[in-house]
């Protein structure tokens, strides 16, 4: 007699979730399959942006059981990057055994041990979702769960609610929901990303680096100009990229209003820390070139004095300033469909779905 099979259906958001669920649909399927060997499971995947931002969870859930309908799975488990909240407190995630609809919020989890800690809280929804409670018995949990299992595999659903909603603390829990978000959208590779502000900040530096009269201005600056001018340069190119491309939101009504709070924080630290790696790759590139393209004795012509290596930092902290102010100007070359590729990963703005298997 050949065993029920029972379908759980992975449903990720595109962008940097659907790379956690690459990897997850393996980790689930060997899991569940250790533990509850009693039915053949299957895990498809698939990319659905599901519900359009800002969007609570109750419109997640009925967005993901529509689709677990349509699909025919018995259990869906849904990766999102949106920002939950219930009572001031992000949501890490939520299962109604009801629904048979299990949601993890991605960025809540935090940045450190994603991997990990989104595999351990997906295997706990799932048994949440077969019935697996804290007050049940050790020897009747795994009769239990092997009975709800087998109820799946022959299409009979529960008449009982059920949901579990795992809530984090207000502060902490709001911060860790901040990084992840921030991590999310990758903030290293906004850069690279901005190929025509990263052309003209190289440009920039190339030419700042070999002009005489930036040698002189250098060693005339102390110390606090040249910190303002680097916070002024970062801020400008910052504020370019933001209001350039409208990357800062506007919430349509009160509802929308912290979730849109959310996105806005995450995205003007994302670009700020964009820009601060870029900043800080054009430092050391003009550490390292400003010897080669400046001799030691061609600089002390132009600044007439001898020249120590407190002039070679000055001179590569105004030049990678200066080079920064450029990739402001080169920004505004950039696409508005650009920008927003280069802050965020991914935003839903539109359903999209693209089936992996």
């Amino acid at each position: 007699m050949s065993m029920d099979e029972v379908a759980i259906g992975l449903i990720s958001a595109p962008g940097s979730t659907t790379d956690i669920a690459s990897f997850l649909a393996d980790d689930l399927y060997a899991e569940i399959s250790l533990h509850l060997p009693t039915v053949q499971w299957r895990v498809p995947t698939v990319v659905d942006a599901l519900v359009h931002p800002p969007s609570d969870d109750a419109a997640l859930v009925a967005a993901a059981r529509d689709r677990l309908l349509k699909e025919g799975w018995d259990l869906v488990v849904c990766l999102t990057d949106l920002p939950l909240k219930a009572h001031r407190r992000p949501v890490v995630a939520y299962a109604s055994p009801l629904h048979g609809v299990a949601v993890v919020c991605i960025p809540a989890l935090g940045a450190i041990g994603l991997r990990r800690r989104t595999r351990d809280t997906v295997v706990g929804l799932v048994r949440t979702l077969l019935g697996d409670t804290e007050d049940e018995a050790l020897s009747g949990r795994a009769v239990g769960l092997g009975r709800r299992a087998k109820e799946l595999g022959r299409g009979h659903q529960p008449e009982r609610d059920g949901s579990v909603m795992f809530t984090a603390r207000v502060l902490s829990g709001n911060v860790r929901l901040l990084i992840g978000m921030i991590r999310a959208n990758q903030p290293w590779r906004l850069a690279i990303r901005l190929s025509r502000a990263l052309t003209a900040a190289l440009a920039t530096g190339v030419f700042a680096l070999i002009t005489p009269d930036i040698w002189r201005l250098s060693a005339t600056l102390d110390w606090v100009r040249l910190w303002a001018i680097a916070v002024g340069s970062v801020a400008g190119i910052t504020i370019a990229l933001i209001a350039g491309a409208g990357l800062w939101e506007r919430p349509s009504d009160s509802v929308d209003r912290k979730q849109v709070t959310l996105f806005n924080l995450a995205t003007t630290a994302t670009v700020v820390l964009g820009v601060f790696f870029l900043y800080a790759a054009l430092l050391v590139l003009a550490l390292l070139t400003s010897p080669v393209l400046v001799p030691a004795q061609l600089l002390q012509q132009g600044i007439g004095h001898a020249v120590g290596v407190n002039d070679y930092m000055k001179l590569a902290w105004l030049t990678s300033s200066l080079a920064t102010l450029g990739g402001a100007l080169g920004a505004g070359l950039e696409s508005d469909e650009g920008v927003r590729a280069a802050a965020y990963t991914y935003r839903q703005d539109s359903r999209q779905t693209e089936p992996k298997g």
